[in-house]
């Protein structure tokens, strides 16, 4: 009984750690050749700083076959576009204003930010 419980309140801390303590590392647009990987229920790099006031393009490549991955959403920008699996798409990003703009799936279960400042 004891280990049930040990059990239940690990796995609780972790789902509390994964949806809203956990900050990945943020990253540079210009640091090298930034593409933006889908897999494993990720975006990777999930945070992504942009100079504000300058539009950019941002690369994705699919490599998870998940339907879910298969959607890209950043709401605030009123962007949807499909990303095809196994081959690089550019995502035209306007001129932000600083501040966080999120980017996900249609379920929300891939998650990323978009930090122009």
């Amino acid at each position: 009984m004891l280990f049930i419980n040990i059990a239940g309140i690990t796995l609780i801390a972790l789902i509390v750690w994964w949806f809203w303590l956990y900050k990945p590392q943020q990253l540079k647009l210009g640091e090298g050749d930034l593409v933006i990987a889908v897999e494993n229920g990720t975006y990777s790099p999930s945070r992504i700083k942009i100079p504000e006031g300058k539009p950019v393009e941002l690369r994705f490549l699919r490599k998870d076959q998940s339907p879910c991955s298969e959607t890209l959403l950043i709401p605030d920008l009123e962007i949807s576009e499909t990303l095809p699996f196994n081959k690089l798409k550019p995502i035209q990003i306007p001129a932000l204003e600083p501040g966080e703009y999120d980017f996900h799936c249609q379920m929300q279960m891939y998650r990323g930010k978009i930090v122009a400042g």
